[in-house]
């Protein structure tokens, strides 16, 4: 049986209304494919302070969540299942600074299905293109 992998991804705005979009690097699994940042719930860890804490730790800066869920999505890939729960989030301290992925940039809403996303993260790309 494939392992679940629960998974929580910041959709992160800023104030021109673009979304923070990051690049996996050819070291990461799904490699060169775009998604939100963000990274494994721990044993004992609520999805929000999850998203704090791994924003923190891969983007160098503070986020504060919307204590909402915005998309929750479980996808099967070849070798494991992932649970992406994506929560809308804005920063409060510091700049997003890439350190495990490729490139981060900040898009529009109607440019993100320019790029090549990770099969998880479509859902919630969609809902945002949609959104408006």
């Amino acid at each position: 049986m494939k392992k679940l992998v629960k998974v929580v991804a910041a959709i992160i705005e800023n104030e021109q209304q673009e979304i923070l979009c990051a690049l996996r690097s050819p070291e990461m699994s799904i490699p060169n494919m775009w998604e939100f940042p963000g990274g494994k719930v721990e044993a004992n860890e609520d999805i929000f302070s999850a998203l704090e804490r791994e924003i923190d730790e891969e983007l160098d800066c503070k986020v504060e969540t919307f204590k909402e869920v915005f998309n929750d999505n479980t996808h099967e890939y070849d070798t494991f299942i992932i649970n992406l729960i994506s929560i809308k989030c804005r920063v409060v301290e510091g700049t997003p600074t890439s350190s495990e992925h490729s490139k981060l940039i900040w898009l529009k809403r109607e440019n993100l299905n320019s790029l090549k996303w990770a099969p998880a993260d479509v859902p919630a790309v969609e809902q945002l293109i949609q959104e408006k």
